[in-house]
């Protein structure tokens, strides 16, 4: 396969709502297209990346010139001639988790377009051995109004969805209206995780374990920013009551995952495309935990497009043994998208595999433009 011609898109996503957490109120997402071409100007192959600087330090533009730089090494591979180039070329680049978003989506394009070519499904370019023939993905519930929390909540219970991501705030005052909301549509008849997003010092940590304990929280994602030293106070007293701790923030990379796992803090750790670098970097890192017998789930960044919500599947489907799957929102979160039909899930938030070559999706040409930063548009011919 003959590639002549990579493009970078950044493009705006708005949504159908603004989305609130601890770090960010958003009305829409900004991230990364890769578009790949090849011979006659058509188009073989797309991938994308939703950097955050809160994450891995990225932002869309900072994530477009380290595309630009990646696709100018030597390694990259113009002319593809097999999956294993992919990895290479991967592989050759730098460690750590600087330029994770941008290598996610320069590998998601790469793979989309030579699964294509072949006529086959990405999906099966990879070991099998924890293959799942559906996901089951849980809901995500922002920081709201009390009111708009319970109408989202009893959505997403019509919808026979009974496990619950709920967004946390710095205010112990308005987390408790917010979990007492969402007890009042489930009572205790969910799988609750609460996702705090870094934003708890020691004393807001403390402060909260009466609701942790009192609304049987399960699971507390990310409660202090990477590093901070006070989780060594904070993780007994709530392990105490079989509550896990799932790092995000903290484990963007196979040596932060290690660290983590190492220092014993955390029980879980998140995975996701984005944030750790995409499927060769998120496999390594899930493989990893599998050997040391540590709890993982498979999510989303917030507002992914239909390219990398696909990818997102892949990756779920590929994981049975993942505690929790969070992704596929296009449907529910979106007021566009780059794909012709969403991705996401339906009644218990069932969802299978989306057929097809590559990816499994199809991207709209015209939306990908209108949606695009004209701007910032990137052209790299082959050398």
């Amino acid at each position: 396969m003959r590639i002549e011609e990579v493009r970078i898109h950044k493009i705006r996503l708005p949504f159908r709502a603004d989305f609130t957490h601890a770090l960010a109120r958003s009305a829409l997402a900004e991230n990364v297209v890769v578009e790949i071409r090849g011979e006659n100007d058509r188009v073989i192959g797309y991938g994308e990346s939703a950097p955050r600087p809160y994450v891995t330090g990225e932002t869309a533009d900072s994530a477009l010139k380290s595309i630009e730089r990646l696709v100018s090494e030597k390694t990259f591979p113009w002319d593809l001639r097999g999956i294993s180039q992919v990895w290479g070329f991967v592989d050759s680049l730098p460690g750590g988790k600087d330029q994770n978003a941008a290598i996610c989506a320069i590998e998601g394009a790469l793979l989309d377009s030579f699964s294509r070519l072949q006529g086959r499904s990405l999906i099966e370019y990879f070991p099998h051995d924890h293959l799942s023939e559906s996901v089951q993905y849980g809901a995500a519930v922002p920081i709201e109004e009390p009111e708009r929390i319970a109408e989202t909540c009893r959505a997403v219970k019509n919808m026979g969805i009974r496990r619950l991501k709920v967004k946390m705030g710095r205010e112990f005052y308005q987390n408790r209206l917010i979990l007492e909301a969402v007890q009042r549509v489930f009572e205790y008849d969910c799988d609750l995780k609460i996702d705090v997003n870094g934003a708890w010092p020691l004393e807001a940590a403390l402060q909260h374990l009466p609701l942790i304990e009192g609304y049987r929280v399960r699971v507390v994602e990310q409660p202090m920013v990477p590093e901070d030293l006070d989780i060594v106070d904070f993780a007994p007293r709530v392990k105490a009551w079989g509550v896990k701790l799932m790092a995000d923030e903290s484990a963007c990379c196979l040596s932060e995952v290690a660290k983590v796992v190492h220092e014993g803090h955390y029980d879980m750790i998140n995975v996701r495309l984005s944030k750790c670098g995409g499927f060769r970097r998120s496999l390594r890192i899930v493989n990893y935990l599998r050997e040391k017998k540590v709890a993982f789930q498979v999510a989303c960044q917030l507002g992914e497009s239909g390219i990398l919500s696909a990818a997102g599947r892949i990756l779920s489907l590929l994981c049975n043994d993942a505690v929790y799957h969070d992704g596929s929102y296009d449907e529910f979160l979106l007021a566009q998208n780059t794909t012709e039909s969403h991705v996401s899930f339906g009644l218990k938030g069932m969802a299978g595999p989306l057929g097809g070559v590559g990816l499994g999706v199809k991207v709209d040409g015209r939306n990908l433009e209108r949606l695009s930063d004209p701007g910032t548009r990137v052209r790299l011919r082959r050398p």
